[in-house]
């Protein structure tokens, strides 16, 4: 269970005891929104406090991925004015994925559940409450895309779909907006690689998970930090971080190329001895052909033994 938990009276009758519920926000130079969501946010934390869905403990933490502009002076005086917010200040840019870890890691033993989500609040936070009466760890996914561009929405389309066939286990359509229990943040902490792709990794820990469904809407202000540039550079990092698939296809090109080249020597040779062949043509489509396979052949070899070590270096649990 991940909502309810219940202790018993002084006359043995089971009660509930709401659960501290932190919200973690990686916040890059986000200074024309940041004031506006933590109000939204303060009312949403209230309201669900008031319906005892969660605990008074509960909190709101930004986490300041090295902003340059006011985002952390904002921050600040949100906690100054009101300790249901909080703020974790990281010394420089590390990026979307490592801000976010760098979140769930810190509140993981003080929170019994964590929902991530940016701070445009483009994710949608009257979902909340359907979240919290799930009992498994929920994952937000946007019912359409009919908000982004047509390149956008098709390009994610395209990567959903190659990166789940190259080995990835994703979410369509679901990017980091998601609820995790203690125990599901204890199995997050297990995973030690430095390259991270949260919304692949996520999937790896296994726990019963289920699926809350939402309208995304448009940026409250300021410009997405995820220009075209940075969102191909993403989708290469979550392929790669996630399967070795793509080594074992050079693997298997370098097989095929390699009997393709048999063929072409045998029609080669046959070639040479009826006489249809000018002199020399037979040496050189073998030698092309022959030389070309086996290059292709080698690197697929080097290329499995690169992946295991590959593998052994990101020290995921084998359990």
């Amino acid at each position: 269970m991940i909502i309810s938990k219940y202790d018993t009276d002084i006359s043995g009758r089971m009660i509930y005891m709401a659960k501290i519920l932190y919200l973690v926000i990686p916040c890059y130079n986000e200074e024309e929104v940041l004031a506006d969501t933590a109000g939204k946010l303060d009312k949403k934390m209230k309201e669900l406090m008031a319906e005892g869905l969660i605990d008074v403990k509960s909190r709101i933490i930004f986490v300041n991925d090295g902003s340059m502009d006011l985002t952390w002076k904002i921050i600040e005086d949100l906690h100054n004015k009101d300790t249901l917010f909080g703020g974790i200040n990281l010394t420089r840019n590390r990026g979307h994925q490592n801000a976010l870890l760098a979140g769930l890691m810190t509140v993981k033993d003080d929170a019994d559940i964590v929902i991530s989500l940016d701070a445009d609040l483009q994710d949608d936070i009257n979902v909340f409450d359907e979240m919290l009466r799930k009992n498994n760890e929920g994952y937000g996914v946007r019912n359409d895309r009919k908000k982004d561009s047509f390149f956008k929405r098709h390009t994610a389309q395209m990567f959903y779909k190659l990166t789940n066939k190259l080995g990835g286990d994703l979410i369509y359509n679901h990017a980091d907006f998601r609820l995790m229990s203690r125990r599901a943040l204890e199995g997050l902490a297990q995973f030690e690689e430095v390259n991270l792709f949260l919304r692949g990794i996520v999937p790896l820990i296994g726990y019963p998970s289920t699926i809350v469904e939402y309208e995304r809407k448009e940026r409250l202000a300021g410009k997405s930090k995820y220009p075209l540039r940075k969102m191909m550079s993403f989708a290469i990092e979550g392929i790669t971080s996630l399967s070795i698939k793509p080594m074992r296809f050079v693997t298997g090109m370098g097989i095929f190329v390699f009997l393709v080249s048999i063929a072409m020597m045998i029609y080669a040779f046959v070639s040479y001895f009826t006489g249809r062949v000018v002199a020399g043509w037979t040496s050189i489509l073998i030698s092309v052909w022959a030389i070309g396979g086996m290059v292709l052949l080698g690197l697929g070899i080097v290329g499995s033994y690169i992946g295991k070590i590959y593998l052994e270096t990101k020290k995921r649990p084998r359990y």
